[in-house]
C-alpha cells in the first residue's frame, strides 16, 4: 500500500446457468445467515461477496470480471483522492460510469479507462470529477444510484441508475478475459444516449497525454497515451453497439467536432437511441493496437449474446473456487474464505492479446510463444508474502507462467528488474525487488518451465550491480544512511531478504561464491539493531544512530521516514529469513518472546503523523498492512507455538467480516486475503524461500485443496468442543497418518498430495514442539 505523499517521493526518486443463482445484494451487510451446507460443484458462487471491501479502507470494485482477466467493467463513484483507487466506494451515492480497466486493493490509483455513461435527457459532458460532486450532482453526468439497486457476482453487476426524468435505466456488465459486455435497458419516454468519455481518468490532474478517437459503421475506436501511476501508457480500445445509433456526435475540448476521427486529449463520443431501447455495447481492450483490440473482440465477443457470456464466466469462476472446498458448519466463514480467495485471482491481470502480442516494458511489441501470456499488476512487496506462496499449493500450473513473466520483464524492461509492473510501464513502487523473492521461492520448490540461469542473471543485477534507491549504499557500508536516503531502513530490511532469495537461486544454478556475500549480506539487520534498546533503529552517515529515537514514530528527520508504512515496533521483527540469529541477538528465545509480547501489548498508533494505511492494531501489531503479516507466526521458533495460534486464531475471527468494510486495510491485489486464506488452512509462509511453511490451528472442519494431477492436499481439524472460538490450540498433528512432532512442514511434503490433521482443544499444549531442535529452518543452522 502506498499513499500519494510517497508515491511522488518515489516517482522522483526513480527518473442462465439452468437456474441463475442470485446474486449478493450490496444492501445486505454482513451475515447471509448461519447453517451447514456441503460444498458442491456450482454453487460457490453464492459464497462470494463480490462487495466485500467495498468500503472503508479496502479499495477493491465490485464490478465483472473473470479469473486473473485483463478486463474489469466496473462502476466508477470516484477518480480522486485515496479512498478511490479502485474508481468505486460504498459511502457513495452516484456514479460516473463504467469503465473497463480497474485495480483491486491498491494504494495508489490508476486505469479507469474507456468510461461508458448510460443517461436520458439533455446531453451533459461536465463529468463530476470533484469530491462534492459525488453527493451533489447537479450539472454532471452523474447519475444517483442506492445500494438496494446494486447487485453482483463472480463475472456479473447490476444497477439501477436514476434519470433526470424519474425513471431508471437498468445496467448489466459482464465480461471475458480482454472484453467487456455491457447491456443498458432505458426507460420508455425519455430521449436515450450513451457518453464515451475517453477522457476519463485517475488522478487529482487528468493524466491522459494525447488521444484519438474514430467513428466507422461498426463502432468506434481510439487510443490514447497516459501517464498517471505508471508512465507513458499505452492503451487501445474497439467497441461495437448491438442497436446501429440513430445519431453521433463527437467532441473535443467538449465542443462538437464534425469529423468522424478525432486527436486530441480531452475527447467524447455521444451515441443517440429511441427511448425505451435495450443496448448492448461490447467493447475489447488491447495495450497494442486498435487492430489487436479489434480482434480481440472477434476472438472472445463474436456476438452480443450477453447471457451466454455471463454463464461463461460463472463457469470460470466456479473451476477456479474449486480448486478448494471447504466444509464447515458456518456460512459466514466460508462467505469469508470464499470471498477472500475471489479477490486472490483479481491479479495478477492478463496482458497480452489473443494473437500473443504484448507491449513490454521496453515499450515494444513482442510475440509469445504458444501456450504463454503475459502479466501485469504484480504488487509483489504485497503479494510475495502469501499470494505467490498459496499460488504454488492451489494453482500450480501458474506459477510457472507468471515466473516467465518476470523474467522476461527483467530481460526486455527499460525500467530494470520488475518492482510493482502496471501494463506497459513500472510504477517504481515500494522498497525491495520481490519479484526475486517469487522466483526464488519457485526455485527452491523446484517449480519445472522455468529456465533459472535465464532468471538468476537478471536477479543478480539487481543484487550486485544496480545503484538503485540506496541499494549501492546498502552494499558499501551495510546499511543505507537515514540523512541520505528516504526510508532507510524500510529499504534495508526488503533488501536483505531479497539478499536472501538471491543467495538461494545462485546456489542452485552454481554461483556459489555468489551466494556467500548475498547470505552474508543479507544479515545486514545486525548493523541497524541497538542491543540496548532491543530495536532495529536508523543510522546517519556517520555511523552514529539517529537520536530522539521514538519506536512509535515512522521518521526521525523532518524530510524524511526512516521506516515504510511502519515504525520501529513493526520493523523489528521484519526478519524472515534468520529468526534463529536475530534471536540471539536479543539473548535468546525469552527475551524475543518478551520483546514479541510487548509489541501485541504496546499502546497503539504512530506518534509523529497520520497513517491512513497502519491500521487494524493489536498493540503495535498492525494486521492493515503487510509488514506485520507474519508476525504472529515467530512464537514458533521461540518455542511458544500456542501464543502463535492464539493470536492467528484472534486475527481470523475479528479482523475479516463480511461485509463492505470486511478488512483492516487495503486488499493489495490479493495479499489481505491470501493471508486469511493461508492461516484458516493453517498454513503459512513466514519465510517463503525456504519452501517451509509454519503450522497454525486451522479454522475449518475439513479443507480439500486440489493440487493438480488429480492430486489432493486434505486439511483436518477435530477439535474438542466444537467451538471455533474456543478450539484454537493445537493439542497433536499427523501427516499421511504419521504423528508429526514440530510446527511447520515443507513444501515437498504436501505439494503432492497429503493428510494433514490436526487435533485440538480449548487450553494451549504448552509443551508440544517446545525443544529447540523442533524450530523452523533459518539461514543460521
Amino acid at each position: 500500500m502506498l499513499d500519494r505523499r510517497k508515491f511522488l517521493a518515489y516517482a522522483s526518486a526513480a527518473a442462465g446457468a439452468a437456474a441463475m443463482e442470485t446474486a449478493i445484494p450490496a444492501a445486505a451487510r454482513g451475515k447471509l445467515g448461519e447453517r451447514a451446507e456441503s460444498i458442491a460443484p456450482n454453487h460457490l458462487l453464492r459464497y462470494v461477496n463480490v462487495f466485500l471491501g467495498t468500503g472503508g479502507h479496502g479499495h477493491t470494485f465490485p464490478g465483472a470480471t473473470v479469473p486473473f482477466g485483463a478486463v474489469q467493467l466496473s462502476p466508477d463513484t470516484g477518480i480522486r483522492d485515496w479512498d478511490w483507487c479502485s474508481g468505486y466506494h460504498h459511502d457513495d451515492s452516484t456514479l460516473m460510469g463504467f469503465s473497463h480497466t480497474h485495480l483491486s486493493g491498491t494504494g495508489c490509483g490508476d486505469l479507469l479507462d474507456l468510461l461508458l455513461v448510460p443517461r436520458t435527457g439533455e446531453v451533459i459532458l461536465e463529468p463530476g470529477n470533484d469530491p462534492e460532486a459525488r453527493s451533489n450532482p447537479q450539472g454532471t453526468y452523474r447519475s444517483r444510484f442506492s445500494h438496494q439497486d446494486e447487485t453482483g457476482e463472480p463475472g456479473y453487476y447490476s444497477v439501477l441508475t436514476q434519470t433526470s426524468g424519474g425513471a431508471k435505466i437498468k445496467t448489466e456488465l459482464t465480461a471475458t478475459e480482454r472484453t467487456g459486455l455491457a447491456r443498458f435497458t432505458f426507460p420508455a419516454g425519455e430521449p436515450a444516449y450513451i457518453l464515451l468519455d475517453w477522457h476519463h481518468a485517475y488522478g487529482e490532474k487528468n493524466p491522459v497525454e494525447a488521444a484519438q478517437l474514430s467513428i466507422d459503421e461498426t463502432g468506434v475506436t481510439g487510443g490514447r497515451h497516459v501517464s498517471a501511476w505508471t508512465p507513458k501508457r499505452e492503451i487501445y480500445f474497439a467497441t461495437e453497439f448491438s442497436v446501429k445509433p440513430s445519431r453521433v456526435q463527437v467532441y473535443s475540448d467538449d465542443q462538437p467536432f464534425s469529423g468522424r476521427g478525432v486527436e486530441g486529449r480531452k475527447l467524447k463520443a455521444v451515441f443517440h437511441f429511441e427511448p425505451g431501447a435495450t443496448v448492448l455495447v461490447k467493447s475489447g481492450i488491447s495495450m497494442v493496437s486498435v487492430s489487436n483490440a479489434q480482434g480481440n473482440l472477434r476472438a472472445e465477443m463474436p456476438g452480443f449474446d450477453f447471457e451466454g457470456t455471463r454463464v461463461a464466466a460463472r463457469r470460470k469462476w466456479e473451476t477456479e473456487l474449486s480448486r478448494i472446498g471447504v466444509e464447515d458448519a458456518s456460512t459466514e466463514r466460508k462467505t469469508i474464505f470464499y470471498s477472500s480467495l475471489y479477490h486472490m485471482m483479481c491479479a495478477p491481470t492478463m496482458a497480452d492479446d489473443s494473437n500473443g502480442e504484448y507491449r513490454g516494458l521496453d515499450k515494444q511489441v513482442h510475440q509469445l510463444a504458444a501456450g504463454e501470456h503475459n502479466y501485469s499488476t504484480y504488487s509483489l512487496w504485497d503479494t510475495y508474502r502469501a499470494l505467490h506462496p498459496s499460488f504454488t499449493l492451489w494453482q500450480q500450473d501458474r506459477v510457472a507462467p507468471l515466473v516467465n513473466c518476470l523474467i522476461r520483464m527483467a530481460e526486455q524492461s527499460m525500467y530494470g528488474f520488475p518492482i510493482w509492473p502496471l501494463q506497459d510501464g513500472e510504477t517504481y513502487c515500494m522498497p525491495g525487488y520481490h519479484g526475486a523473492s517469487v522466483m526464488a521461492e519457485a526455485c527452491a520448490k523446484k517449480v519445472a518451465g522455468v529456465d533459472w540461469q535465464r532468471a538468476y542473471a537478471t536477479m543478480r543485477k539487481r543484487n550486485m550491480e544496480d545503484d538503485y534507491m540506496g541499494l549501492a549504499l546498502y552494499r558499501q557500508l551495510g546499511y543505507i544512511p537515514a540523512d541520505k536516503v528516504e526510508e532507510s531502513i524500510g529499504k534495508l530490511v526488503e533488501y536483505g531478504y531479497c539478499d536472501w532469495a538471491c543467495a538461494n537461486v545462485a546456489r542452485a544454478t552454481g554461483h556459489a561464491q555468489d551466494a556467500v556475500i548475498q547470505r552474508k549480506r543479507s544479515q545486514n539487520y545486525q548493523n541497524v539493531f541497538d542491543r540496548q534498546i532491543q530495536f532495529i533503529r536508523p543510522r546517519l552517515s556517520n555511523g552514529e544512530w539517529v537520536p530522539n529515537f521514538d519506536p512509535r514514530a515512522t521518521g526521525h528527520i523532518s524530510r524524511y521516514r526512516d521506516y515504510t508504512e511502519a515504525n520501529a515496533w513493526q520493523s523489528t521483527f521484519f526478519v524472515q529469513h534468520d529468526v534463529k540469529g536475530y534471536m540471539q541477538l536479543f539473548g535468546g528465545r525469552e527475551a524475543f518472546a518478551a520483546k514479541l509480547d510487548g509489541l501485541f501489548t504496546a499502546e497503539p498508533g504512530v506518534s509523529n503523523e497520520n497513517v491512513a494505511d497502519m491500521t487494524g492494531n493489536i498493540g503495535q501489531y498492525v494486521h492493515g498492512n503487510e509488514p506485520s503479516h507474519h508476525i504472529a507466526y515467530l512464537y514458533v521458533w521461540t518455542g511458544e507455538g500456542w501464543k502463535t495460534q492464539d493470536r492467528v486464531r484472534e486475527i481470523l475471527l475479528t479482523h475479516y467480516r463480511n461485509d463492505f468494510d470486511g478488512l483492516d486495510g487495503n486488499e493489495d491485489c490479493g495479499q489481505m486475503s491470501a493471508w486469511f486464506v493461508m492461516s484458516a488452512l493453517g498454513l503459512y509462509a513466514v519465510d517463503p524461500v525456504s519452501a517451509t511453511y509454519v503450522l497454525s490451528a486451522p479454522l475449518f472442519e475439513r479443507v480439500t485443496v486440489r493440487l493438480g494431477n488429480g492430486q489432493q492436499l486434505v486439511v483436518e481439524a477435530k477439535g474438542q468442543t466444537g467451538n471455533p472460538t474456543s478450539d484454537k490450540y493445537i493439542q497433536s498433528v499427523s501427516l499421511n497418518g504419521k504423528p508429526h512432532d514440530r510446527l511447520w512442514i515443507r513444501h515437498e511434503d504436501i505439494a503432492n498430495g497429503a493428510h494433514l490433521v490436526f487435533t485440538l482443544g480449548p487450553d494451549p499444549d504448552k509443551g508440544f514442539a517446545r525443544d529447540e531442535k523442533f524450530m523452523p529452518p533459518s539461514l543460521t543452522a
